[in-house]
């Protein structure tokens, strides 16, 4: 997957994007057993390769850029504050399938991460509220996830991920 500006080795940008060493982990696995109920919170999951999360009624099309979705775990306290909420939302009610702590997940837009032992994405995009969070989040909770949504993710290679697996950026 092309990363944006490298090979460009006289861009400071260049150099300051292809620095990430932070490893993440995952923290929370969700999935959607049926269209626009409650997401079940699983200690592990497989992925088909450029296919779906098994156990989720979603199937996305090959070679779909939003196979998976991730949410950045340090998001779900910042989203609450701004709803005025006291502690982090339960991740379950922001409908994304797998959260990451210790990692900016921005920064791995358009890149490919390792999850655990055998997962590889290909991070495509960000993962823009819908108006059901506005419906789950109440008055205000589309604009509270605006720029916290998460990222989306094509399934470059399948496997187990399990919740405490290390996300690292892939070389």
């Amino acid at each position: 997957m092309a990363f944006p500006f490298f090979g460009d080795d006289k861009s400071t940008v260049a150099r300051l994007l292809g620095t990430l060493p932070q490893t993440g982990r995952v923290t929370w696995i969700g999935q959607r057993p049926l269209r626009r109920e409650p997401l079940v919170s699983v200690p592990e999951v497989e992925l088909k390769t450029d296919s779906h999360m098994l156990g989720d009624h979603a199937r996305p099309k090959a070679g779909g850029k939003r196979q998976v979705t991730l949410i950045q775990h340090e998001h779900l306290a910042a989203v609450a504050g701004y709803l005025g909420l006291d502690a982090p939302l339960d991740p379950a009610r922001l409908r994304r399938n797998l959260v990451v702590s210790g990692l900016n997940l921005l920064a791995l837009k358009n890149r490919q991460i390792h999850i655990g032992d055998e997962v590889i994405l290909d991070i495509t995009g960000e993962c823009h509220p819908c108006s059901r969070m506005e419906e789950e989040l109440g008055p205000g909770g589309y604009n509270a996830m605006r720029g916290h949504g998460g990222l989306t993710a094509h399934i470059a290679q399948g496997g187990i991920i399990r919740v405490g697996d290390a996300v690292r950026v892939v070389a």
